[in-house]
């Protein structure tokens, strides 16, 4: 139970401290408002808020599905495809390489304002981490149970899916987890480039019109959606992977 209070008395244990270099520094309230002001803040624009902050949850949970499904794909792909590996990895690389900022406006330009431009821009930033993790679990199933498997005469399909794949669910539910944290950076980048809403597009308009303490309020809004998130999606996959050993997290 404590595990799940947890982020949050981190969180006020942070606000404390905001207060706090508030109070030392008396910034003025344009650069640097205190909590009491982003609760206003929280307060007066809650509707808006709110209805923003649905269009990028839906951004972010799009683009986690797609994401996850075109890195398992891509992970199948290139440990079963062994020709084709050897093509497939360097384009895989090279694609990380690309700066995010530098292919958003592409995007933009591509597939529109609406929300499709932002869900490619999550799904990009998430299908990496999930090929990459999903991709090293397959390489490391047991040796010995796929030279049984193959003295059994069973076929590749089946020895992917009775051993490596089930081997692999520890390593994949690792790279859903990172999926999941970075996974609003590119809805919000995406908003940032071009929209008509979303938090990220309030962000943009409440800077522009020195509303910092909205801009305030947007971010902790979105850092709530974050850390929920992670946590459903972490308590998902630890009861989806029973055996999926947590000896070392407990000590």
């Amino acid at each position: 139970m404590m595990r799940l209070w947890r982020p949050f008395v981190v969180l006020a244990g942070l606000v404390l401290l905001w207060q706090l270099i508030v109070w030392v520094t008396d910034a003025p309230r344009y650069i640097l408002p205190g909590p009491p002001a982003v609760l206003k803040a929280l307060a007066v624009h809650a509707t808006s808020l709110a209805g923003h902050a649905g269009v990028t949850l839906a951004e972010i949970l799009l683009g986690w599905l797609f994401g996850s499904l075109l890195g398992c794909a891509a992970a199948i792909t290139l440990i079963s495809a062994r020709g084709l590996r050897p093509w497939l990895l360097p384009l895989l690389v090279a694609s990380q390489a690309i700066p995010v900022f530098a292919i958003a406006p592409l995007l933009v330009l591509w597939l529109g304002y609406g929300m499709a431009s932002k869900v490619a821009m999550a799904t990009m930033i998430i299908f990496f981490p999930v090929t990459a993790a999903f991709y090293d679990g397959l390489r490391r199933a047991e040796p010995g149970w796929l030279d049984l498997a193959s003295s059994m005469n069973a076929s590749r399909w089946r020895r992917l899916r009775y051993i490596q794949i089930p081997a692999a669910l520890p390593s994949l539910a690792s790279g859903l987890r990172v999926a999941t944290a970075v996974a609003p950076i590119g809805a919000i980048v995406g908003e940032w480039v071009g929209s008509s809403a979303g938090l990220g597009y309030l962000m943009l308009h409440a800077n522009a019109r020195l509303q910092i303490d909205l801009v305030f309020a947007a971010l902790f809004l979105l850092a709530i959606l974050a850390i929920s998130l992670y946590y459903t999606v972490d308590s998902l996959l630890r009861a989806a992977i029973p055996w999926q050993s947590d000896a070392v997290e407990r000590r």
